[in-house]
């Protein structure tokens, strides 16, 4: 077997995703001796070899060669070694609370190893034989250090409390990383909201997404314009490189067409945000659902009299506007088996469960009845215009009242037909669970809900179109369900039953989406 033969076999393995090493040279030999590889190992998961060579960048399963140079790991006491890097508020509380269940469940003992102010690392070793498995390790400052360090080759996973850039997805794409915006390249870890807080003193209650703009652009300084006290506001915000502070200005002031004020106060800590506003009543702060502490989270409001309150349930639902999900970003590179097995850990019952616990809000989809669901069917009754006939409110009626809501929903991004980051994983959320025959014997209906703009026979097909497309996303994504034992179905009502005024971009988002609905 010639050199360039193997190297065709190895280029086969191109996909290898390590923790990066130190650069040595290094020999790898296949096991006949017949084929020498010489080159600088940049990586090894515990299964295969990372190198550069005159062939270019190659990956190398180990199982096939012997490695011979200073830079070869040792085989018997090897210790994977995960970097995380990112977002302080997942990677103080979050994310160490998942590492912790996931040793414990998997037969290893775990012990901090602090290392500065913002890097700390967690040991696993396996309970019965004593040895070091692995090393996670984290560097907890902010969503833009996090994919910083991603490109800098510093980092395996980002922690990020909002969606990757234009510029950061070129970037990634360039340094050779795939497409971080991909299907297996980044993950919804848990669920947040962007929430406006005040003072317990504060009077005010309630603020429309447009006001709320108003006041951190500083259009609006004084509490008297929204219904309070002759008195100016004081406005608090997280950092600026904080990514839930670049999910503020993506979610309420980008569609505003608003910049910040200058004048606002800023917090490297949340708990700091929060003390802040909570001692100060004529202070208003943005601040995530998780970390609101003693304050009053301000109910959303509009001029039709609709109110959207932030809760675990409308967060699930994003039936609130402001959601900010919890990324996790990874390379298409090959990450070691116990990283891996971490990943799919994330997914399961028992991490949903520490995610409620962290006080975050979790993927696991529920069932709502029709008498849980507040006023919906009344709105709609109350706001119901004259191309939303009687005939159709009724059908409405007929066809969902025996059925429950799942809390899975679709909304899709603004001004485009591509669902948004939270739909994207309750595509695959909902597709595990078809696989794994959560619904088998049951009805499971896509049903889908429009703005008001526009006719309203026009809207209806536009949801009825959507509700379909997300069918076909669902059940292709759902690769070894077996469909015929699940009855699925589409419908739609269109403008038929609002969640939010239509009067804003915001209310209007929330109104476009498609609930899924079981019986």
């Amino acid at each position: 077997m010639t050199i360039l033969k193997c190297v065709a076999v190895f280029a086969a393995l191109f996909l290898f995703f390590g923790h990066p090493v130190m650069a040595q040279d290094v020999t790898l030999t296949s096991r006949d001796g017949k084929v020498e590889l010489n080159g600088t190992l940049l990586g090894f998961d515990g299964e295969f070899y990372r190198l550069t060579t005159e062939y270019g960048e190659l990956t190398v399963d180990g199982s096939g060669v012997s490695c011979a140079g200073p830079g070869c790991p040792n085989l018997q006491d090897f210790v994977a070694e995960i970097q995380m890097s990112g977002s302080a508020t997942m990677g103080a509380v979050l994310m160490p609370a998942l590492i912790d269940t996931f040793a414990r469940r998997n037969g290893y003992s775990i012990a901090r190893e602090e290392v500065d102010a913002n890097r700390f690392a967690y040991l696993l070793t396996k309970t019965e034989t004593g040895k070091l498995s692995a090393r996670f390790g984290f560097r907890a400052t902010n969503t833009d250090e996090g994919f910083a360090d991603l490109l800098a080759d510093e980092a395996d996973v980002v922690m990020a409390l909002r969606e990757i850039r234009k510029e950061e997805r070129i970037n990634a794409r360039e340094a050779g990383m795939g497409d971080l915006t991909g299907a297996n390249r980044s993950r919804v870890l848990s669920l947040d909201a962007v929430v406006p807080i005040v003072s317990l003193s504060n009077p005010i209650k309630r603020i429309s997404p447009s006001e709320l703009a108003d006041v951190f652009s500083g259009k609006i300084t004084n509490w008297k314009t929204l219904g309070g006290p002759n008195a100016p506001i004081d406005l608090h915000l997280p950092s600026e490189a904080s990514g839930l502070s670049q999910a503020i200005v993506d979610q309420l002031m980008t569609p505003a067409k608003y910049k910040l004020a200058s004048d606002i106060i800023r917090h490297d800590l949340p708990a700091s945000l929060m003390d802040a506003v909570a001692k100060d009543t004529f202070a208003i702060g943005i601040t995530s659902f998780a970390e609101r502490g003693n304050t009053h989270v301000l109910t959303l409001g509009g001029k039709c009299g609709f109110a959207l309150d932030a809760s675990r349930r409308t967060i699930k639902t994003e039936d609130y506007p402001l959601t900010a999900p919890m990324f996790l970003y990874f390379p298409a590179r090959r990450l070691p088996l116990i990283a891996r097995e971490f990943l799919a850990f994330t997914r399961s019952p028992a991490a949903q469960n520490v995610i409620r616990r962290a006080g975050f809000v979790d993927q696991t989809p529920e069932e709502i009845a029709i008498e849980d669901q507040g006023n919906r069917f009344a709105n709609a009754i109350s706001v119901a215009g004259p191309e939303t006939s009687l005939q159709e409110l009724q059908r409405m009626t007929a066809t969902l009242g025996p059925m429950a809501r799942l809390t899975t929903s679709f909304r899709f991004e603004a001004g485009s037909i591509r669902l948004d980051a939270q739909s994207r994983s309750n595509v695959q959320q909902l597709a595990r669970s078809l696989e794994q025959g959560k619904y088998d014997a049951r009805q499971l209906s896509f049903v889908g809900f429009s703005d008001g703009d526009g006719a309203a026979k026009a809207n209806r097909d536009i949801a009825l179109r959507r509700a379909e497309a997300v069918l076909r996303a669902v059940t292709k994504a759902a690769v070894t369900a077996n469909l015929d034992r699940v009855n699925l179905s589409v419908d739609a009502f269109g403008e038929a039953m609002p969640m939010a005024c239509d009067d804003s971009d915001w209310g209007r988002q929330v109104n476009r989406r498609v609930e899924v609905w079981v019986r």
